[in-house]
C-alpha cells in the first residue's frame, strides 16, 4: 500500500478531502473563513469557484491516505459499538504501531521509501499559497521567509528530507482523534446542560495512549549530547528538533482538553479505566525511556523515585498534574469504592502520585505559579504563535524561554485563559477533598471487610442454592455491586487496594495516624447517628423500645420503619407458602424426638477439636445472625450455640420437587433402586460437606 501511495506521491497528484469529515472546531473555523490554528492546513484549504459549498483540503497521496486512515477510528464507532476488540489480533491497532514507529523511529531517522524511483528520493511538499482569502489573519514576511529557508534545508540534507512524512503523519493523528474540543468549547462543556457534540469511545481512548507512549519514547530517544548540543554551534537536524518539541506543541494542549473532557463526561463505570491510563501515561514520561530496561533493579523505593531532571516536565505540564487529580478527586468520591474495579483505579492513581520526588515538584511548580510578578505579558495572539503558511511547527520553532516562572504561567494560562482561578493540588479546598476520600475509604474497607467475613457462610451454601435446599434469608443480606460476581479473592484484594491507596495518600498530603483515627472515630458516630435517623422517633428503656406520638405517625404515614426480624427459635418461624404445613409440623416434632434424644451426643460430638467435631459443629450449630434495632421485646429461651438437627427445609416445595426428580432420573437413567438412589445422596452430600467444612475452616476458623 505505502508502495502505491509512494508512486503516486512523485507524481504529484493533488486530492480532494472534504472539509467535513474534519474534527468540529477545524471545520467550523475554516466554515467561518478563520485560519485553523494548526499550520497544517494552511496551505491546503480550497474552495470552489462558485462560491462557499463543497469545502475541501487538497492533499497529496501520502497525507490524503493518511487523513483516511486516521479518521476510521472515528467513524467505526457506528458500526462496532459494543464490540470488544482484542488488540494482540486487531489489523488497525497493529498498523498505528508500525506506522509510529516506522515514522517516528526511537533510534536514527526515517528510512527511505523502499521502491524504485526513477526520479530520487520522494519529494517533500512545496509550500503553496492558498487560494482563499481568510480575512480573519494575515501573513507574516518575517514567518515566511524562516519557512523557505527551512524548505531549502529539507531539500539540500538527504536525512531531513523526509521529516515532513514524520510531522505530517503526527499532526494528522492528533488532529483527527484530539482535537473534536476547542478552548471555548470546553468552557461551554462545563455545563451540566450542554449537549456533547463527541463521545470518545474505549477503542478511541486505548489508541491514544498508544500514541501518547510511543511520543514518549520518542521524546525521551533524544540523547544528553544531542540535548546539550542544541545550545552550542552544532545545528540540531530536523529529526531532533521534532523530538525536543513534540510533546509541548505538538500534544500537550490538545490532549489536556481531551482529558478534561473525559473526566467530566465519562460515565462512572470500570469503563473509565482506559481514560485514567491514558492519563498516568502521559503524566510518567520517566517510564518510557529507551534505556530504562538496561538499568539494574534495585531497591523498589530508590526505583520508583522520580529523578530530578523530569521536574521541569513536571512544571511544565502542571495542570495535567493538579487540575486532573481534582477532577479524578470528585470522581472516586462519587463512586462506588467497594467495587473491586473503582478500587483499583483509586489505587493506582493514589501509587502514581506517591512517587517520591513527584509531590516536591508539584508543590514547587505551584509555587512558582503563584509568585507575584510585576508585570504579567498578556497572552499572544495566536497569529503571531502560529507557524508560517507552509504548514510546519519546526520552520517557527522559537528558542526555550528560560524563566521557569514564566514558562508555568504561560502554560496555565494558554490552556485555561486569562481569567482562570488555580486552585491549589496542595491547599486547604484538596485537603478537605482528600479527607473526605479517606473517610469513604475506611468506610469502603469496613463493608469490604463485612462481606470479606460473611462470604465463607455465602460459599457454604451455594451448592444448596442451587437446588433450594438453603433456608431462605428473612433478615436481608447485603447483595450490593458486583463483588457477588468477584469471589472472595477480589473481595481481599479489594481491601488490599484500599488500605494501600490509603497509605499513598497519606504520604503524598503528609495525613498522620491521629486524623486518621480522628476519621475512623468520626465515620463510626456518623453510621451510628445514620441508623438512628432511619428509625421512627422511640424511647427505649428496661422493659423493650416504645414509640412515641411522633413515631407513631411517622410508621402510619410510611415515613420511617423499623427493620423487623425473627429472634425466635427459627424452627417455630410461621409457615410460608412455599412449604407443606403437615410436612413442617410433623418434621419439626420428628427433630425435637432426634433432639431430645441424641441433644448429649450431639454435645459431646461437637465439643471435639478434630474434624468430626468441626464437621459437625458446622452442621449443627446455627450462626448467630446480626441483632439489630426492634421494637419487640426478645425474651425467647432459644440458645443458637446449642447443637440440634432441623429437617424443616424438608418440607419446601421445591425441595420435594427437586428429590422426585432425582429418584426419576437414577431409576429411568442408571437404573437405580429407591435404596441405592439415596445411598448416592448420602455419599455425594457428605463429601460435599467435608470439603465445606474444611474451607470454612480454612478462611475462617470456627468460633465457639
Amino acid at each position: 500500500m505505502m508502495k502505491l501511495v509512494y508512486k503516486l506521491q512523485v507524481e504529484e497528484y493533488r486530492y480532494d478531502f472534504p472539509v467535513s469529515f474534519l474534527p468540529g472546531p477545524v471545520r467550523a473555523s475554516i466554515q467561518e473563513r478563520v485560519l485553523p490554528e494548526c499550520p497544517f492546513y494552511h496551505n491546503k484549504i480550497q474552495f470552489p469557484s462558485s462560491g462557499g459549498l463543497g469545502l475541501h483540503l487538497s492533499l497529496n497521496a501520502f497525507e490524503y491516505f493518511m487523513f483516511h486512515f486516521a479518521i476510521f477510528l472515528i467513524i467505526q464507532r457506528n458500526f462496532l459499538t459494543g464490540q470488544v476488540c482484542n488488540y494482540s489480533d486487531n489489523a488497525y491497532y497493529i498498523l498505528v504501531e508500525k506506522y509510529l514507529n516506522w515514522f517516528l523511529p526511537i533510534e536514527g531517522n526515517v528510512p527511505p521509501p523502499n521502491f524504485s524511483n526513477p526520479g530520487g528520493a520522494v519529494p517533500s511538499p512545496a509550500p503553496r499559497s492558498p487560494s482563499i482569502s481568510l480575512t480573519s489573519y494575515g501573513t507574516s514576511p518575517s514567518l515566511l521567509k524562516r519557512h523557505i529557508s527551512h524548505q531549502h534545508l529539507v531539500n539540500a540534507d538527504p536525512a531531513a528530507q523526509e521529516i515532513w512524512r514524520s510531522e505530517t503523519l503526527l499532526q494528522i493523528f492528533v488532529e483527527m482523534w484530539l482535537h473534536h474540543y476547542s478552548l471555548e468549547m470546553y468552557h461551554k462543556m462545563q455545563s451540566p446542560h450542554a449537549k456533547e457534540s463527541f463521545q470518545p469511545t474505549e477503542e478511541h481512548v486505548l489508541l491514544v495512549r498508544v500514541l501518547v507512549k510511543h511520543l514518549h519514547a520518542f521524546a525521551n530517544s533524544l540523547r544528553p549530547e544531542q540535548s546539550a548540543s542544541s545550545t552550542h554551534s552544532h545545528t540540531p537536524s530536523p529529526m531532533e528538533e521534532l523530538k525536543r518539541i513534540v510533546i509541548q506543541r505538538f500534544i500537550q494542549p490538545k490532549l489536556y482538553i481531551f482529558l478534561q473532557h473525559c473526566f467530566g463526561h465519562w460515565p462512572l463505570d470500570a469503563s473509565f479505566r482506559a481514560v485514567l491510563e491514558m492519563w498516568l501515561s502521559y503524566v510518567q514520561p520517566w517510564r518510557y525511556v529507551p534505556e530504562r530496561s538496561a538499568s539494574p533493579v534495585g531497591n523498589e523505593t530508590q526505583n520508583r523515585a522520580v529523578p530530578e531532571k523530569w521536574a521541569s516536565f513536571v512544571q511544565e505540564n502542571l495542570l495535567m498534574y493538579t487540575k486532573l487529580f481534582l477532577r479524578y478527586l470528585n470522581r472516586a468520591i462519587r463512586s462506588d469504592l467497594v467495587s473491586p474495579k473503582n478500587a483499583l483505579m483509586l489505587f493506582r492513581v493514589a501509587k502514581v502520585f506517591s512517587q517520591p520526588n513527584l509531590p516536591e515538584m508539584i508543590q514547587k511548580g505551584e509555587q512558582l505559579l503563584l509568585e507575584p510578578e510585576p508585570v504579567m505579558p498578556h497572552r499572544q495572539h495566536r497569529l503571531l504563535m502560529s507557524p508560517s503558511l507552509g504548514g510546519s511547527f519546526l520552520s517557527s520553532w522559537q528558542p526555550p524561554i528560560t524563566d521557569t516562572s514564566f514558562k508555568i504561567k504561560s502554560h496555565v494560562y494558554s490552556l485555561e485563559g486569562q481569567d482562570f482561578q488555580y486552585t491549589q493540588m496542595f491547599g486547604s479546598e484538596t485537603r478537605n477533598l482528600v479527607l473526605r476520600l479517606a473517610q469513604l475509604i475506611i468506610q469502603a474497607k469496613q463493608t469490604a471487610k463485612s462481606l470479606s467475613d460473611q462470604y465463607p457462610d455465602m460459599g457454604s451454601q451455594s451448592l444448596f442454592s442451587w437446588f433450594g435446599l438453603n433456608s431462605p434469608d428473612h433478615n436481608n443480606t447485603y447483595t450490593g455491586n458486583d463483588l457477588d460476581e468477584a469471589g472472595y479473592d477480589s473481595i481481599r484484594k479489594t481491601d488490599e487496594h484500599l488500605e494501600k491507596a490509603l497509605e499513598y495518600l497519606c504520604q503524598v498530603f503528609r495525613l498522620n495516624s491521629a486524623q486518621l483515627s480522628h476519621l475512623t472515630v468520626n465515620f463510626g458516630n456518623a453510621q451510628d447517628e445514620s441508623l438512628r435517623n432511619q428509625l421512627p422517633d422511640f424511647i427505649q428503656n428496661e422493659n423493650g423500645v416504645y414509640l412515641t406520638p411522633l413515631g407513631r405517625q411517622q410508621v402510619i404515614n410510611g415515613l420511617r420503619k423499623f427493620d423487623i426480624q425473627y429472634q425466635g427459635d427459627p424452627e417455630l418461624q410461621p409457615i410460608r407458602s412455599y412449604e407443606n404445613a403437615a410436612l413442617v409440623r410433623l418434621l419439626y416434632q420428628l427433630s425435637c424426638v432426634l433432639n431430645e434424644r441424641f441433644g448429649n451426643t450431639f454435645d459431646s460430638l461437637c465439643a471435639r477439636q478434630d474434624f468430626l467435631g468441626r464437621f459437625c459443629s458446622y452442621h449443627l450449630i446455627s450462626k448467630p445472625t446480626t441483632q439489630r434495632m426492634s421494637p419487640m421485646p426478645s425474651n425467647t429461651t432459644y440458645d443458637p450455640t446449642v447443637p440440634r438437627i432441623s429437617l424443616r427445609f424438608f418440607a419446601n416445595y421445591r425441595v420435594l420437587v427437586y428429590l422426585l426428580l432425582l429418584y426419576f432420573v437414577c431409576g429411568k437413567v442408571m437404573s437405580m433402586g429407591p435404596i441405592s438412589c439415596t445411598v448416592l445422596l448420602l455419599f455425594v452430600y457428605v463429601c460435599y460437606a467435608a470439603i465445606m467444612t474444611l474451607l470454612t475452616e480454612y478462611r475462617r476458623p470456627h468460633q465457639d
